[in-house]
């Protein structure tokens, strides 16, 4: 099975327990992950979230607000967004 494969077949329910599991560094069963387990359920997380999630439901997302004027929050006119993963 290769990684398209994985995450097409993934669950709402697999995907919430790699989250979990990446949270707190273990599996359901208690066992410890090891970094390369953290590691690679950590990028499932997040190509999973880019494939299946809008942008505010994702890892990582960050509500900047907005000013009264509607000008963002933000006053770094120049914010480049982080790609973790190729669409």
């Amino acid at each position: 099975m290769n990684v398209d494969e994985m995450l097409k077949a993934m669950t709402p329910e697999i995907h919430a327990a790699l989250k979990r599991a990446v949270e707190i560094g273990k599996w359901p069963d208690g066992r410890r992950l090891s970094p390369g387990q953290r590691e690679i359920c950590m990028e499932a997380v997040i190509t999973y979230d880019l494939r299946n999630l809008t942008e505010e439901q994702r890892v990582g997302y960050i509500d900047r607000g907005s000013k009264a004027d509607g000008e963002l929050c933000d006053d770094d006119a120049a914010t480049s967004i982080l790609k973790w993963a190729d669409q």
